[in-house]
C-alpha cells in the first residue's frame, strides 16, 4: 500500500525531473498526471496510484510549497468535480484513457448538458431526443444554464432514447463533442451583465455509440453519480477559515469600524458561525468520501452553501450602506469562470442569487434530504409509471 513518506519521495522526484521554475506548466501537469500524482486514489496509469483518497493533501502540500503549477480548477471545475468521476465509474478503458488526462490538466474543458427549458427541477422529464442510427446516435433538442459551453470542447449528456418507457427510464448518457456539426451555443445575459451561462442547440448531432457511458436506457443511473458529485463539488469545497464569501465581510468589518452597528455586529457573528460549522463539515464530508461514493449528505452541503452565500452578500451590501448600491461594470462579457471574491460586493450579491438554481434547485434538495437522508416519506406521485410519451407537458 503507498504510504505517505512514500507520496513524498514520489512529489520529490517528480519535481526534481520537472523542476517548476524552469518546466512549462503544462508539462508539468502532464508528467504530475503520468506520476500518479494527479487523483491519488485513481487507478495507476489513469493519473492514480490506487492510494488511499485521505493521501492527496500530502501531494499538493509539496507541490505548493515548491511553487508548482496547479491546473487551475475553478476554470475546469465541472470536468474534475463531475465528468471525472462518472468517466471513471463507467466508462470503458478506452474512454478513461481518451479523455481523462487531457480533462485533469486542463487541455480540454467540460460542460454539462443536463438542465431544459421544460426539465430543470424535473430533470427527468427532459426532451433532448437520442435516436439510434448505426452505429451513431442522432441528437436532436435544447439544453439550457450550461455553464462553461462558449469554452467547452466535450460535454457530457443525457437524452431520451425510449419515449415508451416511463421518465426515469429510457434515458442514455453521452459524451458530446462540442465542436460537432449541429452544436450551437448561445450566451445567456445575466443579472450580473454577464453571459456565464449558456442555451446549447442540438439540430442532427451524431454521437457515435462509442462515447456512451453506461448501458442504453440507464442514463439516469448514471446521471446520479454525477449529480452528486456536482453537489459536493459546489457545497463541500476545500477552503480556510475564514474563506469564501464570509472572508469580504470580515476584512470590512475590521477595517471600516465607521460602518459597525450593533444589529450588524449580531448578525456578523451568527453568519460566521455558520459558515465556519459549514466549512468544518465539508471537511468531515469529504473524510467520508474517503470511504467510499458521496451520498445526499451532498445535498445538504449544497443547500447550505446556496443559503449563507445570500445572507452573508445582503449583509455586505447592508454593512457598506450606498457603497453597496455601486455596481463596478456592467460590460457583456463570457467569463472563463466565477470569481466570488475577487469581485465587488454589487457582484457577490447579484450573483448568489443564482446558488440556489444551480446545482440542483434549493426546493428539489430539501426534498432529497427529507427522503434520503431523514428518511420521511416520499412525496406522493402520479407519473412514475407513465410512459414519457403520454405525460401531459
Amino acid at each position: 500500500m503507498t504510504d505517505a513518506a512514500e507520496l513524498r519521495t514520489r512529489t520529490r522526484e517528480l519535481l526534481a525531473a520537472h523542476p517548476p521554475a524552469a518546466t512549462d506548466p503544462l508539462d508539468f501537469l502532464k508528467a504530475r498526471f503520468d506520476a500518479g500524482l494527479a487523483w491519488v486514489h485513481y487507478p495507476v496509469g489513469l493519473g492514480g496510484l490506487a492510494a488511499p483518497r485521505s493521501l492527496q493533501p500530502v501531494v499538493d502540500a509539496e507541490l505548493a510549497a515548491a511553487g508548482a503549477p496547479d491546473n487551475d480548477p475553478r476554470r475546469i471545475g465541472i470536468g474534475l468535480g463531475m465528468a471525472a468521476p462518472t468517466v471513471l465509474k463507467y466508462g470503458t478503458d478506452e474512454q478513461k484513457r481518451r479523455f481523462l488526462r487531457p480533462l485533469w490538466v486542463g487541455e480540454e474543458v467540460w460542460c454539462q448538458l443536463f438542465s431544459e427549458p421544460g426539465a430543470g427541477s424535473d430533470l427527468a422529464a427532459l426532451g433532448t431526443r437520442a435516436v439510434r442510427d448505426g452505429d451513431d446516435w442522432v441528437v436532436d433538442g435544447q439544453k439550457v444554464w450550461t455553464s462553461s459551453a462558449h469554452l467547452a470542447r466535450w460535454a457530457i449528456l443525457i437524452a431520451r432514447t425510449d419515449p415508451g418507457l416511463p421518465k426515469h427510464q429510457g434515458i442514455s448518457y453521452f459524451i458530446c463533442d462540442m465542436t460537432d456539426p449541429g452544436v450551437e451555443v448561445r450566451p445567456l445575459r445575466q443579472i450580473t451583465g454577464e453571459a456565464e451561462f449558456n442555451e446549447v442547440f442540438l439540430t442532427g448531432v451524431r454521437i457515435p455509440d462509442a462515447h456512451r457511458l453506461g448501458e442504453v436506457g440507464e442514463g439516469w443511473k448514471v446521471a446520479q453519480t454525477t449529480l452528486m458529485n456536482e453537489r459536493v463539488s459546489i457545497g463541500g469545497m476545500r477552503i480556510p477559515r475564514e474563506g469564501g464569501m464570509i472572508g469580504p465581510v470580515a476584512r470590512t468589518w475590521r477595517e471600516r469600524p465607521e460602518l459597525r452597528t450593533h444589529d450588524l455586529h449580531q448578525r456578523l457573528l451568527t453568519l460566521w458561525v455558520e459558515a465556519e460549522v459549514a466549512r468544518l463539515t465539508g471537511e468531515r464530508l469529504r473524510q467520508q468520501l474517503v470511504a467510499g461514493q458521496p451520498g445526499p449528505e451532498g445535498s445538504g452541503m449544497k443547500l447550505a452553501f446556496a443559503r449563507l452565500n445570500q445572507e452573508i452578500s445582503g449583509l455586505e451590501v447592508e454593512l457598506l450602506g450606498s457603497e453597496g448600491l455601486l455596481y463596478a461594470d456592467w460590460t457583456m462579457r463570457r467569463p472563463e469562470m466565477v470569481d466570488f471574491t475577487g469581485r465587488d460586493a454589487g457582484y457577490r450579491y447579484l450573483r448568489s442569487k443564482g446558488n440556489s438554481i444551480e446545482g440542483g434547485t434549493s426546493e428539489v434538495l430539501l426534498n432529497i434530504v427529507a427522503e434520503r437522508v431523514l428518511g420521511l416519506p416520499a412525496e406522493p406521485r402520479n407519473d412514475k409509471d407513465v410512459a414519457w410519451k403520454d405525460l401531459t407537458r
